[in-house]
């Protein structure tokens, strides 16, 4: 009999995998870096666009045990400029809990203007990008499987609802109508969450409050809030700044002289009246920014408003010579 010798292998540990049903991870939003202590003081000097992104060395924060909102707080003051009396009102609803909904054309602040009222309410922030795939549980919770059992996650909705931060639905049309519907009972005078799933139901925080926004522009008869859903919420109607605020934005923003970033801002208001005319939309002050960011960097200004500005826009090769002719006059 041939005797086989024993090997004694080293002893591994495996970690416990989690196993999500849905694909649905915890809610984690991106630290900032060189957060200063405190709120910046109002009056005082805007932070700047580069430090409100997050940091890439430094791992994203799931909240701690006794804050869960804490990953959804801000500490850097988001740069807004005040168009009207857009804050007053805003601040006016959230004082009577209201429902806000925001619209307006991509890229005219709607987003900076709910992160900067956020920041100026010191309440925390939980933002949802809307799309066709969503589904009723991505926004309230489910049901996962782990190495214990099962356990109910929170989704981003009633997070907010239970602990008591603004959540903000952006592009809220992308949605399909039969998971918006969900909101109708947060958004009325009963302020409740049915989580049927979990067989509760959960009475909103005194300090939530409901915001969405959407691009009117892109309605359609298939893409469209129902009527009741728009008439449970107060609404702001946003557009792009006038010539010297927008330029004084763009300066800002992008770290360029007021002198290109008249320039840049006149472009726009050209491309602007383009729209219906061979434009879906016309060039929004996000994308003057990124064209004065490329400039403050070093790039020639005209292939830096080619970049930003004419070749997302459109791929028309007419359209296309329009506007690179509208950037030769400038640049």
């Amino acid at each position: 009999m041939i005797s086989t010798p024993t090997r004694n292998y080293p002893e591994r540990s495996y970690p416990a995998r989690h196993l999500d049903l849905a694909g649905m991870h915890p809610a984690q939003a991106p630290t900032y870096s060189a957060a200063p202590t405190g709120r910046t003081p109002a009056g005082a000097a805007h932070s700047s666009h580069a430090a409100m992104r997050p940091s890439l060395d430094t791992p994203p924060s799931a909240g701690s045990s006794s804050d869960p909102l804490s990953a959804y707080r801000t500490t850097h003051e988001p740069f807004y400029r005040p168009v009207a009396d857009e804050v007053e009102l805003f601040e006016a609803a959230y004082g009577a809990r209201m429902p806000v909904m925001v619209k307006g054309p991509t890229g005219c602040g709607k987003t900076r203007f709910i992160e900067h009222m956020a920041w100026r309410l010191n309440r925390p922030l939980v933002t949802v990008a809307c799309h066709e795939d969503m589904t009723a549980s991505d926004l309230i919770g489910r049901f996962l499987l782990d190495a214990q059992g099962t356990r109910w996650q929170d989704g981003p909705l009633t997070l907010a609802a239970r602990h008591g931060a603004i959540c903000y639905l952006d592009e809220v049309v992308e949605a399909r109508q039969d998971t918006t519907v969900v909101i109708h009972p947060l958004t009325d005078a009963r302020r409740l969450l049915p989580l049927e799933k979990k067989g509760e139901l959960l009475h909103a925080h005194p300090d939530f409050v409901l915001v969405i926004s959407y691009n009117p522009g892109y309605q359609s008869l298939m893409k469209d809030l129902k009527q009741s859903t728009k008439q449970r919420f107060a609404a702001l109607d946003f557009g792009y700044p006038e010539h010297a605020l927008e330029v004084e934005i763009v300066a800002h923003e992008s770290g360029v002289d007021a002198e290109t970033a008249g320039r840049l801002v006149h472009i726009g208001e050209r491309a602007r009246n383009l729209k219906g005319h061979g434009l879906d939309e016309g060039l929004s002050t996000r994308m003057l920014i990124y064209a004065g960011t490329l400039i403050a960097r070093g790039v020639a200004p005209a292939a830096a408003c080619r970049m930003a500005l004419v070749r997302p826009i459109t791929d028309d090769a007419d359209m296309r010579d329009v506007l690179d002719a509208a950037v030769g006059t400038y640049f």
